[in-house]
């Protein structure tokens, strides 16, 4: 009796496999979902811009087929730690401008959310809406920064007078799931007002809020910020950088850390032009201090020198000793719970079309931290196809493509955005 009911409930499934159209079916890929702790060889069908089903083999019907046979298949990345809310032309902006336009930069990593970490604050975030977030292809999602001004730099960052935690938290509930957190950032006086404002704010809208220390003084030391002044779920990040006091003089990581971890307190890579080494991320890992999540700090001057990009962040860390399975968690699952957006970052029935397929690359390979010291390492992730919302938005081969020998002599292969520009495209040869 339990034979037939097994094969029957192998047969009903196959037949709404059967019965399910779908848009697109990504065959054989080795799907990571650390959400549900899925890590196995499986098909991934979506349609209507949602995931659809998750199975040993998901019969295709009429929908577009992409063999992931030796690719890895997971849930969009989620970027926590980003600057992408452009200040050129912005009122009392920064002189020099190191925000980047996140479409530019995410799909090719494989990047679909990203959080702009503070550079608007409640005076300037609903322009930065208008202007950016309104037309980006990337979902971009933002932490405001307590100063009302954002990150103007200068004295402007330093101006306790508008650091408000009222008025970011009423903006922060204006636009729910849009505004994510607080962020404090670059602070360099000797008290916690900008802290202790950033998580009043935090409290006020019931949301996390992400510490940058600034300058580290010894009348605010960092072991108070992560032992006291944080709360369950608020998150430091740039937890590799080197003013973090992390390893004691026998070069063992710090009981304090540990505590602080056990508390709920989220560490954060940040890596960011200089935040990131590896005379500090490497014994940390080693000894069991991996981070909560991985993030880039996005700018242009991360972006070219040793951060480059996500992946190459995350390669990093799987190069000092992280599982795949855990670096995978930590720019897709852990990053999404973090924010408390928990409808991204996994790949579970329904929810919207977030996928990264990346290539586990083996070789000789070199990475650069923060300070310019190398390290070689043996593997490295490639984004090879992006998904968002549903659409093809990177495809570094082609792999969603026809041969052009097979489309007539237009060599032309028509989509809804081909159609949506320029209209119907030209019909095959026969």
């Amino acid at each position: 009796m339990a034979t037939v009911l097994r094969l029957a409930a192998i047969l009903i499934a196959g037949l709404t496999h059967a019965q399910t159209r779908y848009d697109l079916v990504l065959k054989h890929g080795h799907v990571i979902d650390a959400k549900s702790g899925l890590s196995a060889v499986r098909d991934v069908a979506i349609a209507n811009g949602r995931i659809a089903a998750i199975a040993a083999d998901i019969p295709a019907g009429p929908a577009k087929v992409v063999d992931a046979r030796s690719l890895y298949v997971t849930p969009g990345l989620v970027d926590i730690h980003t600057h992408v809310m452009t200040m050129s032309g912005l009122r009392g902006s920064l002189a020099e401008d190191q925000n980047v336009w996140a479409d530019s930069h995410t799909f090719r990593a494989g990047v679909t959310t990203v959080v702009d970490a503070g550079s608007s604050g409640w005076r300037t975030f609903e322009e930065q809406k208008r202007r950016i977030i309104d037309h980006s292809r990337t979902r971009i999602l933002a932490m405001l920064n307590i100063v009302g001004a954002g990150q103007a730099g200068g004295a402007a960052e330093q101006d306790t007078n508008d650091m408000d935690p009222k008025a970011t938290a009423a903006m922060a509930k204006r636009y729910p799931g849009l505004v994510v957190g607080v962020k404090t950032a670059h602070y360099r006086g000797p008290e916690w007002t900008a802290v202790e404002r950033a998580v009043e704010a935090g409290r006020l809208a019931n949301i996390p809020v992400m510490v940058d220390f600034g300058d580290f003084r010894p009348e605010r030391p960092y072991e108070e910020l992560v032992t006291k002044k944080l709360r369950p779920g608020d998150i430091s990040t740039h937890m590799y950088l080197g003013s973090v006091p992390m390893l004691d003089e026998n070069g063992k990581v710090r009981a304090y850390l540990r505590e602080a971890r056990r508390r709920g307190v989220i560490f954060d890579v940040g890596h960011g032009g200089g935040s990131f080494l590896f005379r500090q991320a490497a014994p940390a890992i080693e000894q069991g201090f991996p981070p909560d999540s991985i993030s880039t700090d996005l700018h242009t001057e991360s972006m070219n020198a040793g951060m480059k990009d996500m992946l190459n962040v995350a390669s990093k860390i799987l190069n000092l000793g992280m599982p795949l399975e855990d670096v995978i968690a930590r720019v897709t699952w852990n990053p999404a719970r973090e924010i408390q957006r928990t409808d991204l970052g996994h790949l579970g029935d329904g929810a919207v079309a977030d996928i990264a397929v990346l290539r586990l690359e083996e070789g000789n390979f070199g990475f650069v931290d923060s300070y310019g010291a190398r390290m070689s390492g043996n593997k490295r992730l490639v984004c090879e196809l992006t998904i968002h919302d549903g659409q093809v938005v990177w495809d570094l081969n082609g792999l969603t493509r026809e041969d052009w020998r097979k489309l007539g002599k237009y060599g032309r292969m028509r989509d809804a955005r081909w159609d949506s520009t320029y209209g119907p495209a030209p019909k095959k040869d026969k």
